[in-house]
């Protein structure tokens, strides 16, 4: 059975009509004091549960409301939960930087484990220095990438002649790499200088993008700042035209707008974060992981 926490209906929607199974439904409310009410409306017992809940732009309390979930399958009975997160916050702090800090990807681990959770799966997760998931959870864990599903959709709606992959700064290189790949080209990355959470700087390494088509591809847009950064550089160098691609597309405030007024053509993100630019879903990328993983009794 799917199960889609508030923030990815639409999403377990897909996922469940996919794999050919059930979408089991909650319902969901507040009490009049803001506390948040949650009730199964299936019977789970001895039943093996996909949970859906991607966690943007309300974090905190899209966590709560995932516990409350997955606390609640275990207690009536069910016999597995694997959960996906197909956007996961909190991932950025997982060492302190000044002294007191919050270890906040280590307590919500911690918490996502305590609950029940058998098997954890993210998609592009934005972690700066975590390698591999498995060095922060004690259970099964793996982060799945969207950037094939994204660069067959820049292939087949935004055909580019001699088209070059930028990744906006080192973190991307991963993602760059596989675009390049799955586009059959080249790929370079840019340096990136940060001066707070909305000024950054952008250098190219080597990258010389006169007369070639343009693929910008990021795991996330937050304010979109890096992206009119790397914009200007590139047209400076003469680009021909430029694409822009994330997984995640939150597009803080006016990004969105930013970027296209940079000169961006089109931008592309995922489903992972609904959005105006969610043009390619993840839903085919989590329904194969779960007949991998032999839940949805279909192959």
């Amino acid at each position: 059975m799917i199960i889609g926490g508030s923030s990815s209906q639409d999403l377990a929607a897909k996922v469940a009509q996919d794999l050919g199974v059930k979408n089991g439904k909650l319902e969901i409310r507040r009490f009049p004091d803001g506390e948040k009410y949650l009730r199964v409306l299936e019977d789970v017992k001895k039943q093996n549960i996909v949970v859906i809940q991607s966690v943007h732009h309300t974090p905190d309390e899209l966590f709560m409301e995932y516990l409350l979930l997955v606390d609640t399958l275990k207690d009536l009975g069910a016999l597995k939960v694997i959960s996906f997160f197909p956007y996961f916050a909190y991932a950025r702090q997982d060492e302190r930087f000044k002294p007191g800090e919050a270890l906040s990807f280590k307590t919500i681990s911690g918490l996502i484990e305590s609950v029940g959770t058998d098997e954890i799966y993210t998609i592009d997760m934005h972690g700066h220095r975590v390698i591999k998931l498995s060095d922060v959870f004690k259970i099964p864990a793996q982060n799945l990438t969207a950037v094939p599903l994204l660069a067959d959709y820049v292939k087949k709606t935004c055909p580019m002649q001699r088209p070059l992959v930028i990744g906006p700064d080192a973190e991307a290189e991963q993602w760059a790499r596989i675009a390049a790949e799955r586009l059959g080209t080249d790929y370079d990355v840019f340096e990136k200088k940060r001066y707070g959470d909305r000024q950054v700087e952008v250098r190219p390494r080597k990258a010389n993008a006169r007369d070639r088509e343009i693929l910008v591809v990021d795991d996330i847009i937050s304010t979109g700042g890096t992206i009119v950064e790397a914009l200007k550089v590139l047209f400076a160098q003469g680009a021909r035209t430029v694409n822009v691609a994330c997984t995640h597309p939150i597009l803080a405030g006016d990004a969105l707008r930013k970027i296209r007024e940079a000169g961006a053509k089109n931008v592309i993100g995922t489903d992972t974060v609904p959005s105006p630019v969610s043009y390619v879903s993840v839903a085919p990328l989590i329904a194969e992981q779960v007949r991998k993983a032999g839940l949805s009794g279909t192959s």
